[in-house]
Parts: structure tokens; sequence; C-alpha cells
């Protein structure tokens, strides 16, 4: 088992999303020790990128942000590795096809083993094209995690049954992004999900509120939070490792 299941053991698992470089450098890397140190069980580390296209308007910006501030995918990797230096917990990147293509995935996956990524989620790569970027990563002990979204319906026990790490439920159609209500029937995706793998599940897209995160927590292993922290970021700026402090243990505390 890699060290992603260490999230789970014995604990509903609160998995922290926050874009690398935003607003820059400095700030985003204290932005994670905060989110850590008030108790994440995991983090998702965005590597930004000018076209996401699984995300809203929040996550977008952040990438703007990210960007035109200097982060290229070698200071990812570096805030990564700074990290590594001082925490165990596990670190899983989000990205998309193309920044590990134009990279080559190869040498993607090498220096992500180096800085001490756990894993890695790619939206826009379908179930049955993983193979070249799975491969590759299982070859540098890097978990590739699979999507489970509502659409996915026949297909969710084939995805589940190969799933490493931890499996990504997506509870809403459309994009990330802050949502005062979420209606999909989650109950029956992870018991699918639960019949042919012990893979842990977690739920994203859309978790904002402590509320949320108790109801979402109740249905699967771990709760995952992106935009609401994303959002804090934006408003306060060098202010916000404080503000994502206080967000963080009131969403663990919840669940």
């Amino acid at each position: 088992m890699s060290r992603i299941g260490n999230a789970f053991n014995n604990k509903k698992a609160f998995i922290a999303f926050l874009t690398a470089g935003d607003p820059d450098f400095e700030t985003s890397l204290k932005n994670f020790r905060a989110v850590i140190e008030a108790g994440a069980d995991l983090i998702e580390v965005g590597i930004p990128f000018s076209d996401p296209i699984a995300e809203g308007p929040v996550i977008q910006e952040a990438d703007i942000r990210a960007l035109e501030s200097g982060m290229t995918t070698d200071k990812v990797f570096e805030l990564v590795k700074t990290l590594r230096a001082d925490y165990d917990l596990p670190i899983v990147f989000m990205t998309y096809a193309n920044p590990v293509y134009h990279y080559g995935a190869d040498k993607f996956f090498e220096k992500a083993a180096e800085a001490g990524a756990d894993g890695i989620i790619i939206p826009d790569c379908p179930y049955e094209e993983r193979a070249e970027f799975d491969d590759t990563a299982a070859k540098y002990g890097i978990d590739f995690i699979s999507m489970i979204a509502p659409t996915s319906e026949d297909r969710i026990k084939t995805i589940a049954e190969k799933a490493k790490g931890f499996i990504y439920v997506v509870s809403s159609l459309g994009v990330t992004g802050v949502r005062s209500e979420i209606k999909t029937d989650l109950d029956s995706i992870v018991k699918l999900i639960k019949e042919a793998t012990d893979t842990p599940a977690a739920i994203g897209f859309g978790i904002s509120t402590p509320e949320q995160a108790s109801a979402m927590s109740k249905k699967a292993d771990g709760v995952i939070v992106g935009s609401a922290m994303v959002k804090i970021v934006a408003q306060y700026g060098k202010e916000a490792p404080e503000k994502l402090s206080e967000y963080v243990k009131s969403m663990k505390k919840a669940i």
C-alpha cells in the first residue's frame, strides 16, 4: 500500500486542494503548510495550466494568478519537495494530460517521485486511455487515481476494480465549484464501488460547508474540498494561511 492509504486509516479523510503558486510561490508554500498543520489528511497540489477544462471560474482564476506569478511545473516539484522534507502525509498532483505530455511522461513521473509525490489525478484522461500514464506512473511508484462520475454508470465497477490509492467520486455533473446542494445519488455509486474494491472512495466537486462535509463523510471514506479553499486564497491573498487554517479545522471537526 502506498502512503495514500494512511490518509484513511481508521478515520474519514479530509483531502484539501490548492493551486500551487497561487498567488505566488512563497504564499502558496505557507498556505499548504497551514492546511497540513490544521489537520488535512492528504493534499492535492494543482499544477497551474492555461486550459483546465474540469475547473470552474474559481480554480481557473487561481491558475492564471499562479502562471502570472511565474509558476512552472519545475517550481511545483520544488514546492512539493520542500513540503515533503517536513511532512509525511500523502501528496497527490492534480493536472491535465497536456502538461504531462509536454514535459515528457517519463521525466514528469521521475521528477514527481523525486519530489515525494504519491499519486496523480488527470481529469481529462479517459479510463480507456489511462494505460500510457498509469504504466509510467507505476514505474516510479506513483498511484494513478481513478475518477468516477455520475455518468460512469455501467463502468463504475470496472473502474473501481483497477483503482489505486483512492477513488475520486465526482459528486455532480459539470465543473468544479461551490454548490448549494448536491443531488446526485451518491449512495448508489459508492455502494457499487464498495462491491468491487476495498480502495477508499472520497467525494469531491462542490463541497464547501461543514454541513455538506459531514453529510458526504457519512457516504464515503473521505471528503475533497478545493474551490472553497481557493476562494479563501483569492479573498485574503498573503493573509490566507490563517484563514485556511481556521477553515480546515472546521471541516475536519465536521467529518
